[in-house]
C-alpha cells in the first residue's frame, strides 16, 4: 500500500504527464468515469485515463510505467465482474469509451474497429453492405473484449467463435510501443492476444471478418413457466439433431413487477427459446415445427434484418447491476435437464438461468487459431442475478454459483470466458494454451503491468 505522501506524489506526477487525460479521486469527473456498465461492481482505481487516440494510450502506458502503476483496459465494463478479483488501488483504469468507430471494406468483407467500439458501431457500418458480424446478444457490448475472449455468437454453431474472425490487432505493449500483430507480424503476440486479450496490451484497434447476411430467420418462443418441464425436455431432445445452421438458447426468466417492463414480462416467470436458423424460410419453419407444436403464447420467429438480431435476446438496454456465473456442460440429458429445471425455478434470487446450444463449428479449432479457438462441450450454462442494492451482492453471487454447482455432475473441463465474472480460475478457459500463455506473458509483460479481466498468471 502506498502512503498518503507517496499517493500524492504519484498523482501529481501523473497529472504532469497526462494533463486532462487523467481523472483522479477528488476530481469532479471521477465518480462517473470509474463506473462500469455492470453497476454491481464498485471499482475504485488509482486513476482513470480517458484516451482519445492510440497515441494517447501510448502516453498512458508510459506514464504508468514511470509512476509504478499498473493499467487495466476497459471499453464498456459489461464484464467488470471479471476485474472484481483484482486490486485496482494501484492501477490506472484505461477507459476506451471515447475511441469508437468502425470502417467496413465490402470487397474484402472486413471491418477495422477502434478499441472502445461497441457491436452497434460495427453493425451500423456493415448493414448497408448486406454484411453482419459474429457479435454477441447485445449491441452495446464492447467488440474487443468480447471477440478476443472467444465470443459465443448466435451464429457460432455455423461459423465458430468470434475470436477466429480476428485478422489483425493493433495494441500498445508494456514497453509503450504501438505494435501490429497478425499471422505475419508478431505472430506469437497475435496468438496470445486471441484469448489472452488485455493481459498482453491495450488493444486500440482490430480487424475482423464479416459475414454475408443481410437478413436472418430469428426470434423467440415464450411460455409461462408452468410449461417449463415439457419445453426444456423437448428443446434438449431437439438440440441433439438440430443442424449446425441452428443456434438457440433455453432460458427461465424471473421478472419483478416493474411498470417499465412490457406486460408479457412484468411480474412473471417465463421460459424462452430464442436464436437463429440460418436457412431459407421453408426449411426454417420445418426445423422449428417440433418446438412450435408445444403451443407458445408468443412466437416472433421470422425473417428479420440482420442488425435486429441484437434485440432478440432481450438483454437490458441500460447499465444494470448484476452477478453472473457460467460453465460448459459435457451433456444435457434428461437427468441434467431435471437438475437445471430445479435450480432455475427454485434458487432464491436467481433472475435468469440459461443453457445455450453450442457445439458445431464452435467446438472445432480452425487452422491458425490463437490461444482460444474452440469450446469443449455442446451446451453452455449461464446464470444472472440482479443486484438492486449493494447489500444484495453476496446473495446474488450465491444464487448464480448455486446454479452452476447444481450442475456439477455434468460440467465439462472448459469455460467460455465471456460468460464468467470473477471467482473462477481462467485455466479452464485457456485449456491447453495456459502454459504457453504464461510463458509469453513473462516475455511481453515481465513486470505484470496489465491487469486483465481474464488474468494470465
Amino acid at each position: 500500500m502506498m502512503s498518503t505522501i507517496d499517493t500524492l506524489t504519484t498523482a501529481e506526477r501523473l497529472r504532469s504527464l497526462l494533463g486532462d487525460r487523467i481523472v483522479l479521486p477528488g476530481d469532479a469527473a471521477y465518480e462517473t468515469a470509474r463506473l462500469p456498465w455492470n453497476r454491481a461492481i464498485d471499482q475504485r482505481p488509482f486513476a482513470v485515463a480517458r484516451p482519445e487516440s492510440a497515441e494517447d494510450v501510448v502516453a498512458v502506458v508510459r506514464a504508468a510505467a514511470a509512476t509504478g502503476l499498473r493499467v487495466a483496459p476497459q471499453a464498456t465494463g459489461h464484464g467488470a465482474g471479471a476485474l472484481a478479483d483484482s486490486d485496482l488501488s494501484g492501477a490506472i483504469l484505461v477507459s476506451l469509451a471515447a475511441m469508437r468507430g468502425a470502417t467496413v471494406d465490402p470487397e474484402t468483407r472486413t471491418a477495422r474497429v477502434l478499441g472502445g467500439s461497441q457491436w452497434n458501431d460495427v453493425l451500423a457500418q456493415s448493414t448497408p453492405h448486406g454484411l453482419t458480424a459474429l457479435h454477441g446478444s447485445a449491441g452495446d457490448v464492447g467488440v474487443v473484449g468480447y471477440a478476443l475472449s472467444g465470443g459465443v455468437s448466435f451464429l457460432a454453431r455455423a461459423h465458430g467463435l468470434a475470436v477466429n474472425a480476428v485478422r489483425a490487432v493493433q495494441l500498445v505493449t508494456a514497453e509503450g510501443h504501438l505494435v501490429r500483430a497478425s499471422a505475419d507480424e508478431s505472430p506469437e503476440l497475435f496468438w496470445a492476444v486471441r484469448g489472452g486479450s488485455g493481459a498482453f496490451g491495450i488493444v486500440v484497434s482490430l480487424e475482423l471478418d464479416l459475414l454475408p447476411y443481410a437478413d436472418l430467420f430469428a426470434g423467440m418462443l415464450l411460455w409461462d413457466t408452468t410449461h417449463a418441464t415439457a419445453v426444456a425436455h423437448a428443446w434438449a431432445d431437439w438440440t441433439r439433431t438440430a443442424p449446425e445452421s441452428v443456434s438457440t438458447s433455453l432460458r427461465i426468466m424471473h421478472f419483478p413487477p416493474l411498470p417499465e417492463l412490457p406486460p408479457f414480462l412484468s411480474g412473471r416467470s417465463v421460459v424462452v427459446i430464442d436464436g437463429v436458423v440460418l436457412e431459407e424460410d421453408d426449411a426454417a419453419v420445418g426445423i422449428l415445427a417440433p418446438l412450435r407444436a408445444l403451443g407458445p403464447e408468443m412466437d416472433t420467429f421470422a425473417r428479420i434484418p440482420a442488425r435486429e438480431l441484437v434485440g432478440v435476446h432481450m438483454d437490458p438496454p441500460e447499465p444494470s447491476p448484476a452477478a453472473s456465473a457460467g460453465a460448459m456442460l459435457a451433456s444435457f440429458g434428461d437427468d441434467a435437464v431435471d437438475a437445471w429445471l430445479a435450480a432455475a425455478t427454485s434458487t432464491p434470487g436467481l433472475s435468469f438461468a440459461e443453457v445455450r446450444h453450442v457445439g458445431g463449428a464452435a467446438s472445432r479449432r480452425p487452422d491458425g487459431a490463437g490461444a482460444v479457438g474452440s469450446l469443449a462441450g455442446d451446451h453452455l450454462l449461464g446464470g444472472i442475478a440482479m443486484v438492486p442494492v449493494p447489500e444484495a451482492a453476496p446473495a446474488a453471487r450465491a444464487a448464480v454459483h448455486g446454479l452452476v454447482h447444481a450442475m456439477d455432475a455434468w460440467l465439462a473441463p472448459s469455460l467460455a470466458l465471456t460468460f464468467v465474472d470473477g471467482d473462477v480460475s481462467r485455466e479452464l478457459g485457456f485449456g491447453d494454451a495456459a502454459a504457453r500463455l504464461r510463458e509469453l506473458k513473462a516475455i511481453y509483460d515481465p513486470a505484470g503491468m496489465f491487469t486483465a479481466a481474464h488474468p494470465v498468471d
